[in-house]
């Protein structure tokens, strides 16, 4: 199971974004990086097709799942995340509350 998934909100730790709370698009599990919306932007230049004008379009770069942290919905805060095994699933929790994400 992964620590982060899509849609959870994240703050970033480090970097240029320090502090900032996103949304994570998408995780790419095989590479530990994820997607976060507005987070580590890179300008790349794009030809002009039928469907699509050319020009400078921004897009997010995937950053490290190390350098993100789980903002916890209970309390507001970012945390690390833990695991639990239920009768039937194993679930997320967040470590200062106790609170399944």
């Amino acid at each position: 199971m992964k620590k982060l998934k899509n849609k959870d909100k994240v703050m970033m730790m480090k970097g240029k974004y320090k502090g900032k709370i996103s949304e994570v698009i998408k995780v790419f599990p095989s590479t530990d990086k994820a997607l976060v919306a507005k987070v580590a932007m890179v300008k790349r230049h794009a030809k002009a097709t039928q469907n699509t004008p050319g020009g400078i379009q921004e897009k997010e770069r995937p950053v490290s799942c190390s350098s993100l942290k789980l903002i916890c919905p209970r309390c507001n805060e970012p945390s690390r995340v833990g695991f639990k095994n239920l009768k039937d699933s194993k679930v997320r929790f967040c470590k200062k509350c106790g609170e399944i994400v």
